[in-house]
């Protein structure tokens, strides 16, 4: 017992004082716009003197397709003709062969965030078929004997808000024959309702009302689902995700996570006008 603890001891013991690298962004929620430059520290901690061969950061940003169990069959046929497409790419030699000190060392960085040539910043998205994402790496070159450090640091791309953006607002109706049911019959009812806006951000709420005018029985509750369609494709073909009614409104909404993955979960009743 006494030597599993002492060899537990310094396993911690080596693992606390092991040389660590970090990217430290200066903004904590890691949301830039373009045109903006991206600025934080590189730390780096070492218990001993450390040699390295030089420290690079680099910055990169791209577009990719990505295979999914809900496209199999669908997407295979453009995947391999699509190409991830390199919207930003920068390089910066942070410091040249030296040696670090023992203890914390601080190292500043500043990049700008603009797009490659005949290329626009398009907003870090995590879908089913596409993957906007960016990201700084921080390489620490060392001798062949010596493994070298490395960090990647993912941040946002957000479009910057515009002052004034027109509304498209649209005022809708629902009644038993604009209804999709699964479950059969449908009682009578009547509602109208009102969205300010068809177009809308993402920083702002999406906001509209409805006005249940009859129905022949009791009401438990109504709920809105925001539903989010994915679509993808190129002369191979087109996939796409999510439930999606052409020139319809639904009276159930789902919320997905900006940066995540949303399921569509059927609820039962669409209610398209």
């Amino acid at each position: 017992l006494l030597e599993l603890t002492s060899k537990t001891y310094q396993k911690q013991s080596s693992c606390r004082m092991s040389v660590t690298l970090d990217i430290i962004l200066r903004k904590p929620d890691k949301v830039y716009h373009e045109g903006e430059s991206v600025i934080g520290t590189i730390a780096i901690f070492t218990p001993s003197d450390l040699r390295h061969d030089g420290i690079n950061l680099s910055m990169d940003g791209s577009v990719n397709l990505q295979l999914s169990s809900k496209n199999v069959g669908i997407i295979e046929a453009f995947y391999n003709a699509v190409k991830p497409i390199p919207l930003i790419s920068a390089f910066c030699e942070v410091s040249s062969a030296g040696r670090i000190p023992a203890g914390h060392t601080n190292i500043p960085f500043e990049l700008p965030l603009q797009p490659r040539p005949n290329r626009s910043l398009h907003e870090t998205y995590h879908g089913v078929f596409i993957n906007i994402s960016y990201s700084l790496k921080c390489d620490v070159k060392r001798s062949f004997l010596s493994k070298g450090l490395q960090k990647t640091q993912q941040f946002f791309v957000q479009y910057a808000p515009k002052p004034t953006q027109p509304l498209h607002p649209v005022s809708f109706t629902m009644s038993p024959t604009s209804v999709t049911s699964k479950s059969g019959g449908v009682p009578d009812f009547y509602i109208r309702g009102h969205l300010d806006s068809t177009s809308c951000s993402v920083l702002r709420p999406f906001t509209g009302h409805i006005i249940l005018e009859r129905c022949e029985m009791a009401v438990r509750s109504i709920e809105l689902q925001l539903v989010r369609v994915e679509t993808c494709g190129c002369a191979e073909g087109y996939a796409k995700d999510g439930k999606y009614f052409n020139d319809s409104l639904h009276l159930q909404f789902t919320l997905s996570s900006r940066h995540r993955n949303s399921k569509h979960p059927d609820r039962g009743r669409r209610c398209p006008t």
